[in-house]
């Protein structure tokens, strides 16, 4: 794994990352606990943690 692969990514990289829009990622963070770490007034992310859990069925949608 390269130190770029490592890095903390925005919300801006992790919309453009999983194709999604910073109104899903809210939403994941919110009600399906997507793994995210605040950082000030910002949200960062890991990939390897979002992989792990969009595998793990986490973006799943689900019905309520």
């Amino acid at each position: 794994m390269t130190e770029l692969d490592d890095r903390w990514l925005s919300i801006h990289d992790i919309c453009k990352y999983l194709g999604v829009s910073n109104d899903t990622v809210y939403k994941w963070i919110d009600k399906h606990a997507m793994p995210a770490h605040r950082m000030g007034r910002l949200w960062k992310f890991k990939r390897d943690e979002v992989d792990a859990w969009v595998k793990a069925g986490g973006a799943a949608e689900h019905h309520e």
